[in-house]
């Protein structure tokens, strides 16, 4: 039996890291807050796996070299964080349909001496978004046009009835309402995001999803709760898993059902062990170490 699958790692309670131990990472720059080596290694030590998850800061400049060292040494599994998404795509050899149509690739696995990118970041999001009641037929508003709203408005087109997109660079939120048209078949318009937009969109919308930066989303968040435009019967989803406000506990006081990135990240993980070993992750102790590696940090 593969003992990297059968339970044999693990001594007591702890794993035993040996040479025929596998190796899974996340690279990006910069890396050092990431709470994926919490999380997955806890699904690897309750499945009693011979694996082990850490994360590697690689520059720019040193992606192509990082994406050969990890070949060369047999790394089993790779999760891909900013800046490097779409960077990586022209290094690796097989880009799964979903990660070529949004032009980003979050999760590395090795098929034989193949190394093949796939994108679950919307896959993730709607998991996450599901919880909070039924997409179908909603109307999303998006703020952001980055690679984050990109995979979850991917995700989304064929599930919900319409998408409005805000973003500071109008050009950029265009092109991605384009893309949506075209993917779903679904009416999608953008805007440049301000307050006015930011208004209108709200009222037309009963789902929304921020994926601006931790630093940008508080003016605009409070704005909307300031505003009382948030209500019941609203889905709604922070991308940030650290956010910078209290944006998601107003949200729900005002009756709408929100979270932050948080769950979206532990669902991102759950596809990568899934992808990885061909098991089902144990979810529910993931979450408790996201959970706990957040709080701890």
């Amino acid at each position: 039996m593969n003992q990297l699958l059968d339970g044999s790692a693990l001594r007591g309670n702890e794993p035993r890291i040996a040479g025929c131990t596998k190796v899974c990472a996340v690279i990006g720059d910069p890396i050092a807050h990431s709470l994926s080596p919490a999380i997955h290694n806890a699904g690897f030590k309750s499945l009693g796996m011979d694996l082990v998850y850490v994360a590697l800061r690689v520059r720019e400049a040193e992606l192509a070299a990082a994406i050969r060292g990890l070949k060369a040494l047999g790394v089993f599994g790779v999760n891909v964080t900013m800046p490097h998404k779409s960077r990586v795509l022209p290094l690796i050899a097989k880009i799964e349909k979903t990660a070529k149509e949004i032009g980003a690739v979050n999760t590395i696995a090795r098929k034989g001496d193949m190394l093949w990118g796939y994108n679950t970041d919307g896959e993730a999001a709607a998991a996450a978004l599901t919880q909070l009641g039924s997409l179908s037929g909603r109307k999303a508003l998006i703020l952001g046009a980055g690679g984050a709203a990109t995979a979850i408005a991917y995700q989304l087109s064929n599930t919900i009835g319409g998408i409005t997109i805000l973003n500071r660079t109008r050009s950029k939120g265009s092109r991605l309402a384009t893309k949506v048209r075209r993917w779903g078949k679904i009416p999608a318009a953008s805007d440049p995001l301000n307050k006015t937009t930011l208004t209108k969109g709200t009222q037309q919308s009963d789902l929304i999803v921020n994926t601006l930066p931790v630093d940008i989303f508080p003016v605009f968040g409070d704005f909307l709760i300031q505003e009382r435009l948030i209500h019941s019967g609203m889905l709604i989803m922070d991308a940030n898993y650290k956010p910078k406000t209290d944006f998601v506990s107003k949200a729900r006081s005002e009756g709408a059902k929100a979270i932050d990135g948080l769950e979206m990240l532990i669902r991102q993980a759950a596809i990568s062990f899934k992808l990885w070993t061909g098991k089902d992750a144990p979810i529910d102790v993931m979450r408790k170490a996201a959970v706990e590696s957040r709080t701890g940090q």
